[in-house]
Parts: structure tokens; C-alpha cells; sequence
């Protein structure tokens, strides 16, 4: 039998540019994915960098930022304001090995990290004070006298 034989043209696929394209998003996706569920592949090739999830907030008298740093000693905490800009710096090290321990999973990330922020107007970095506490670090950043807001009645003419 030829291979003309075994031709057959109704099996064939057809180009779809869109589903092509689905498809090359899902892998680029899967592969600078920070969630480890979404990982399918051989994890060990790819070395994820992590920095602490951050919220900041205000309210009257101060700006507020608070950081999780799970497993980070208070001693690999930096804090610094410079130039209007807060810095976070730290490091999380990885757990020590230990004779007869056996690592079957291990998705946390380690190293070194870096968070800045630029100042809003009328922060007043130079008072900033910070407090570590069950692994988050509070960070109170007073606001000046001047830019506490007052309301201002405006009359309509």
C-alpha cells in the first residue's frame, strides 16, 4: 500500500492562528508564574526571586506600611529613608540541612530582597519608626503639620 493510500484529508488539522497563539501564552504563562500550583514541569529549573507582599495605607496623622516577612530574623531587616525614598532590604536563608532530614517539597523562596518606596509630599521620613512583630514589619511614617488636609469651604457664585 502507498503512502498516497493512507492519505486521508478529512483527518487534518486545521490552522488556527488564535488557539496557536492561546497556546504559546499558556506556556510563557506557566513559565514566570509565581503561583507553584501552576507548574507542571521540571521545577527545578527555575529559581524564583521573592520580595514581601506589602500594604500601605494613611490615615489623619501618619502613612502606615506594613510587610510580611515570614521565617526572616529581625537581625536580616534593614529599614532606611533616604532622600524621600523608604527601603526595606533583608535576606530569608534557607533552613540549615540537617543528618537524616529528607526534602521532599520545597517551593518557599530564599535570598536576598528589595522593596522602595518614593515618599508622598508632606511625609516626614526623617520620624519614621518601625516595629517587627510575629513576622510583620510595621513601618509609621508621620505626616508634616502642613499636609494634614483641612476642609475648605468654597462658596459658588
Amino acid at each position: 500500500m502507498s503512502t498516497l493510500a493512507k492519505f486521508n484529508p478529512f483527518q487534518l488539522n486545521r490552522l488556527d492562528p488564535f488557539r496557536e497563539i492561546e497556546d504559546i501564552e499558556r506556556r510563557l504563562e506557566s513559565l514566570f508564574e509565581r503561583n507553584p500550583q501552576a507548574r507542571t514541569r521540571d521545577e527545578s529549573l527555575f529559581q524564583r526571586e521573592w520580595f514581601p507582599m506589602v500594604d500601605i495605607s494613611e490615615n489623619d496623622k501618619e502613612y502606615l506600611v506594613k510587610a510580611d516577612l515570614p521565617d526572616v530574623s529581625k537581625n536580616d531587616v534593614k529599614v532606611s529613608v533616604r532622600e524621600g525614598i523608604l527601603e526595606i532590604t533583608g535576606e530569608r536563608k534557607m533552613d540549615k540541612e540537617e543528618a537524616g532530614r529528607r526534602v521532599h517539597r520545597s517551593e518557599r523562596c530564599y535570598g536576598s530582597f528589595l522593596r522602595s518606596f518614593t515618599l508622598p509630599t508632606g511625609a516626614e521620613g526623617e520620624k519614621a519608626k518601625a516595629d517587627f512583630h510575629h513576622g510583620v514589619l510595621t513601618v509609621r511614617i508621620p505626616k508634616s503639620e502642613r499636609s494634614v488636609s483641612q476642609a475648605i469651604e468654597v462658596k459658588v457664585s
